[in-house]
């Protein structure tokens, strides 16, 4: 059977026709943060349609977390590419002019774009902050009235003082990792229009229950008067979710009176949705034999100018950074931050990245300092079963350890750690969950699973129809599965946190089940209960945790401070194998997208406006980039549930490069790690040196004209060294930066 991704037919949002079908244009505005003073669309021919923030003043606020967003801005615009007005014509390029042809006033305000700062002070982004009642406002949100902070988690386990006071050893460190693009093939897509006053969006999203809510309350509309349908998506990673584009395309086909269609530009996926910069400060303490007594994470989520699900994202950040270790004390407090920045939202791995970087660069900080095995120090003190985390609860089915040796063996890693680093991390999965599925029965012996799991190129409808097909005894062939359509499929939390194959493949039992009692219709649901209290963190984080590891071998030109991947090797607790090419695919796109983290993935701004929204200043990892060797592993469990795995071999990724540059004296903190940032390490690392070997500059006891003159001669020598390995030093740095601008390839020169 031909694939459709490969012959074309596959039909995505952005190929969603209708007849009389607009097509619109968004226009945006060139400030981070300002007062729109006039809005003038009087030049604009009358066969455009133009929306403007007076047609949209009267419509409610929306957020899936934060009910802080309007359809368009209104008083204010918070971030550069805030949408201000747009329009709809017969063509884009007709609708491209018509932007040029409105006038805005704006009275330029204070803007704040670093998290740390603006929660510690800074010109608000948000005057009040407004729970949502989104079903994605799934845990008890904590936002800061009067500051810039819109969601607080905290952990309060064991005493942390007493913890550190019991430490020998204590170690602390402060991390930064960039915002990053999606970059899916496809942009942003959806196509609205109004049958009466009912409401139907053809939308790539992973959110379509989620979707509907937002724009119900947005038109005052009861739910079951939006119809959200969902084609397969060209890629998302979590750029897809929630409210979007299909908001103002609502808008905009209510004026017309006609279905209107828009799709971003490449350069405008910057100005919808990044991943969350963050900063991360670690301690860490531990007795002499390497038992971990105490750890405190502050996290700051740099969530930008709408909080979208960073408040989830913070409160995944927190529970997940004190890692897959006993540790008796913990304390984490977690931000999620308003800043002037591009949104910032979901994204593969959902905060786990920025946590696991700074938890396990921490714990070969602390092995260095023990002088310590870091294999030996995470074994140690690794979960295993029966264990309790930090939150409370009980971990069950772990191979936290299984993983880490595996990935230890893959790099030979007791032969020779020189170059060599490793990682290990868990994530949760959305708890609370819920998800239902129906399975029908045809006359021809055909049957069809109606599922609101969305297709991204993650391959869940192959392997929901592959689980069906096996439980009701049929060919995959005989399984068919229409896109989802909320007016069609029974309800789902949605398609995030790796969480469908686990859920759905539960439900689907049961929905086979009822099929064989009932005959011609059968419906299966399972609900996962948790949750945390997001003032203690004591609860249940997860009912199902994701659980990998990483090990890379790098290898380091010190002069250029260019550097090489040589090996990489991720294996993943997947429980149980559903469909093994597109698990495998699973593995191995995720360690791509960690290692353009690692290396050279970031959102840069300048002056809050991004500054290389494109695909060639913007570097996404190519064939080029990947390792000498590229492995991974899908490890089974015996009698094993189906477990997650779509975003697991992504976090360990970064941390385990960060840690094999470690063992070679070179320390970094930030990602991606540029040839300049290990260039500044092997600076560091040198002076270190050079000052351990050094003379000691104490003054001699001898008192008198000889015992002075001696210390004088001393200290001349000392100072003569110190100014000649600096101006040597100095000479080495230019001759590095220029031989690293003439040989380090651009991707890792940036």
């Amino acid at each position: 059977m031909s694939d459709p991704r490969v012959t074309g037919e596959l039909r995505y949002s952005q190929d969603i026709e209708l007849e009389g079908m607009l097509h619109a244009r968004i226009l945006r505005s060139p400030h981070p943060h300002a007062r729109i003073s006039r809005v003038d669309a009087s030049a604009v021919p009358e066969d455009v349609v133009v929306l403007v923030p007076h047609d949209v003043r009267d419509l409610g606020y929306y957020g899936c977390q934060i009910k802080d967003q309007t359809v368009l801005a209104q008083e204010k615009v918070r971030y550069a590419g805030d949408p201000v007005a747009a329009v709809a014509a017969t063509t884009p390029e007709r609708a491209e002019e018509a932007l040029d042809l409105i006038e805005v006033d704006y009275e330029e305000l204070p803007a704040v774009f670093d998290a740390a700062e603006a929660a510690a002070d800074g010109p608000l982004v948000h005057e009040e902050i407004k729970l949502s009642e989104n079903d994605a406002a799934y845990f008890g949100l904590r936002p800061q009235q009067g500051t810039n902070v819109c969601h607080r988690f905290r952990i309060r386990h064991g005493d942390i003082e007493s913890g550190f006071g019991e430490a020998d050893v204590v170690v602390e460190e402060t991390y930064f990792t960039a915002g990053a693009q999606h970059a899916p093939m496809e942009p942003h897509a959806a196509l609205a229009r109004w049958e009466g006053d009912g409401l139907e969006v053809w939308t790539g999203s992973q959110t379509p229950f989620n979707t509907r809510m937002d724009l119900a309350g947005i038109f005052g509309i009861p739910e079951e008067k939006v119809r959200i349908v969902c084609p397969p998506m060209g890629g998302s990673f979590g750029a897809k979710t929630f409210v979007r584009l299909e908001a103002i395309a609502a808008c905009l086909a209510r004026k017309a009176e006609r279905p209107t269609k828009i799709v971003l530009d490449r350069d405008e996926e910057w100005l919808t949705l990044n991943r969350h910069p963050a900063t991360l400060k670690v301690k860490l303490g531990a007795k002499r034999d390497g038992t971990l007594v105490a750890k405190r994470v502050e996290c700051w989520a740099n969530t930008g100018a709408y909080a979208d699900c960073g408040p989830g994202v913070a409160q995944k950040m927190g529970f997940a950074s004190p890692g897959p270790y006993r540790i008796p004390n913990v304390w984490v407090d977690s931000h999620a931050v308003y800043t002037n920045l591009p949104p910032n939202g979901a994204y593969r791995g959902y905060g786990q990245m920025q946590c696991t970087w700074a938890s396990e660069r921490t714990i070969d900080l602390l092995a260095e300092k023990l002088e310590m095995d870091p294999l030996e120090l995470r074994l140690k003190n690794i979960l295993k079963d029966g264990d309790r985390y930090c939150t409370g609860e009980i971990m069950h089915d772990v191979h936290f350890a299984e993983l880490l040796q595996r990935a230890a063996d893959a790099v030979r890693w007791n032969e020779n750690r020189h170059g060599k680093g490793l990682c290990v991390m868990l994530k949760g999965m959305q708890t609370p969950s819920r998800a239902s599925i129906a399975v029908e029965a045809s006359d021809n012996g055909n049957y069809t699973v109606l599922c609101a799991t969305a297709e991204m190129g993650q391959g869940a409808r192959k392997a929901i129809r592959l689980m069906a097909a096996e439980l009701l005894g049929v060919e995959v062939e005989k399984v068919g599965f229409p896109d989802p359509d909320t007016d069609a499929v029974p309800y789902d939390t949605r398609t995030t946190s790796s969480r469908s194959t686990h859920m759905m493949g539960r439900a689907l039992e049961k929905a086979v089940e009822d099929l064989r009692k009932n005959g011609r219709r059968g419906y299966g649901e399972v609900v996962d209960e948790g949750g945390l209290d997001p003032d203690t963190g004591q609860g249940v984080a997860s009912s199902h945790w994701h659980q990998g590891a990483a090990a890379a071998e790098v290898e380091v030109d010190k002069e250029t401070g260019r550097f090489s991947v040589k090996r990489l090797h991720a294996p993943v607790y997947a429980g149980r194998v559903i469909n093994r090419p597109g698990a495998e695919l699973q593995n191995e796109g995720s360690m791509i997208m960690g290692v353009g983290t690692a290396l050279f993935e970031s959102v840069n701004f300048s002056e809050g406006q991004v500054s290389n929204a494109n695909l060639s200043d913007y570097c996404v990892p190519a064939a080029g980039d990947m390792p000498e060797v590229l492995t991974h592993e899908l490890v089974e469990g015996e009698r094993a549930e189906v477990h997650g795995l779509g975003e697991t071999a992504l976090p360990p990724v970064p941390p385990a490069i960060g840690n094999a540059l470690h063992s070679l004296g070179i320390n970094i903190t930030g990602l991606p790690i540029t040839a300049e940032s290990v260039l500044d390490a092997i600076d560091r690392r040198d002076e270190e040196r050079t000052r351990s070997t050094l003379p000691s500059q104490e003054e001699p006891a001898t008192e008198g004209v000889a015992g002075k003159n001696g210390a004088r001669r001393t200290y001349a020598v000392a100072f003569g060294i110190s100014l000649g390995a600096l101006v040597v030093g100095l000479l080495l740095r230019s001759r590095r930066i220029a031989a690293a601008k003439r040989l380090v390839p651009r991707r890792l020169a940036r």
